[in-house]
């Protein structure tokens, strides 16, 4: 069971982002955002940040840490 659920997928879609997009973007493979997006991954700070400011939405509301 995750410890956090990402909300990744609903505002990359609202940004009208495909994965490989969003990816390229932000530095990092296709696979990380589709890990992300199933919460299968913890991203670091850094990378939460960056996703934050692409897609602009605050951390909170893509991560949500239980």
């Amino acid at each position: 069971m995750p410890d956090f659920e990402c909300r990744l997928k609903k505002y990359r879609q609202m940004k009208d982002l495909t994965q490989e997009q969003l990816a390229v973007q932000a530095g990092v493979r296709r696979e990380t955002i589709m890990r992300l997006e199933k919460a299968q991954y913890n991203p670091s700070l850094k990378l939460a940040v960056d996703i934050s400011r692409i897609v602009g939405v605050p951390i909170e509301e893509i991560f949500i840490f239980k």
